[in-house]
């Protein structure tokens, strides 16, 4: 789900969008990263994580971000810097650039841990079935 960011206007000066960190998330920020650079149509992500929780914010341009929980996928795109979405841990996820050099800011849980990553579909479809204790196919 799309969370709105508090943003205040002043007529001929632009806006400010603000994410405090205490107010709108449920982890606190340990690292911080953003991606540019990216021509339109270049899907990156394709992965899950074990443990981190993730906020993202398109600053600048237009991105698709999908998210997967082995059950459903949802799409969201973030074209408003005012606007964030959570990428919750065990979600897989992607990110498709729809406007050149876009650029997505991200608000991690914790710092980079390769270890935390789920790299292969497959795999975390297996983890998933695992976790809940039942697969799709037999209900």
């Amino acid at each position: 789900m799309l969370t709105k960011l508090q943003t205040n206007t002043a007529r001929g000066e632009g806006a400010v969008s603000i994410i405090e960190a205490t107010q709108i998330l449920p982890f606190s920020v340990a690292r911080t990263y953003h991606i540019y650079g990216v021509k339109t149509g270049v899907v990156r992500g394709h992965h899950a994580h074990k443990k981190l929780n993730q906020f993202a914010v398109c600053v600048y341009g237009a991105v698709c971000i999908m998210l997967d929980n082995g059950e459903e996928k949802r799409f969201y795109t973030l074209d408003n810097p005012s606007c964030g979405i959570m990428i919750p841990a065990q979600a897989w996820h992607t990110m498709e650039w729809l406007r050149d050099d876009s650029v997505l800011l991200v608000l991690a849980s914790a710092p980079y841990d390769e270890s935390d990553y789920i790299r292969n579909y497959e795999d975390y479809l297996r983890q998933r079935i695992k976790e809940d204790g039942h697969s799709c196919d037999n209900g």
